[in-house]
């Protein structure tokens, strides 16, 4: 899969990676093999664990591929972190990560317990890429995907970053390329049990990087594809 890369932030306050790093939180040091809080040990919040089964047994539009990844480290206690691209005829249309912090105790910044960390990479069509709007218009698709399946959230925050490339010399015969970048973060509203629905959070973060690369909404009556698997082959990283 053709995942993101990049340095991640929660754009809630940039001392939050350094205040987890020195109080020692669980979850998220280098002790950890793999990196994932996948919400299986003892130790784990009953919340944590409920919200992580929630991304798990969510059902996607066909067309998406989701790979659990290694999150982000010290970003808070628990973290989860879903990889995701949009595939049309074997070719990365967009992709993007997913990232689940949790901290029992609360964060000001974040004002709740939990939060939602995106980014979302896509090359655009010259017609787009040229629009002065795209900036705005681009982050109304990401309120947009939450609000249009009713979901309720708080204090979002992110940048929009559109970045071209022009070639030369021997890469002369390319077309000049430009590339969209969302970086985001929101806190999801927990329920009576104090547990987002999290499934419903991921199925409106699939629904913007399918706007994202372009595709039409999915049509009503389509049967979601499976929920969050291993992909038994994955690709590398796009170049761009």
């Amino acid at each position: 899969m053709a995942a993101a890369q990049g340095r991640y932030s929660d754009h809630s306050d940039q001392s939050d990676q350094s205040h987890h790093a020195q109080s020692g939180s669980p979850g998220t040091g280098g002790d950890d093999k793999d990196g994932a809080d996948d919400g299986t040990q003892d130790t784990v919040p009953r919340a944590f664990r409920l919200a992580v089964e929630g991304l798990r047994s969510a059902r996607l539009r066909p067309g998406i591929e989701v790979d659990p990844t290694r999150p982000p480290q010290r970003l808070a206690p628990h973290a989860y972190a879903l990889e995701a691209a949009v595939v049309e005829d074997d070719e990365d249309l967009a992709d993007g990560r997913l990232v689940l912090l949790h901290d029992p105790a609360g964060h000001d910044a974040w004002q709740g317990t939990f939060r939602l960390v995106t980014l979302i990479r896509a090359e655009l069509e010259p017609e787009m890429a040229a629009d002065p709007l795209l900036p705005e218009v681009s982050w109304s698709w990401l309120t947009g995907a939450l609000e249009a399946r009713g979901l309720a959230y708080g204090e979002p925050s992110g940048t929009v970053t559109r970045a071209g490339s022009h070639y030369f010399g021997g890469l002369a015969e390319r077309r000049p390329a430009t590339q969209i970048e969302i970086r985001a973060s929101w806190t999801p509203r927990e329920g009576r049990d104090g547990v987002p629905d999290t499934a419903a959070h991921l199925a409106a973060w699939c629904d913007l990087l399918c706007q994202i690369a372009g595709l039409p909404p999915a049509a009503v009556g389509v049967e979601p594809g499976a929920g969050v698997v291993s992909l038994p082959q994955r690709r590398g990283p796009q170049h761009r």
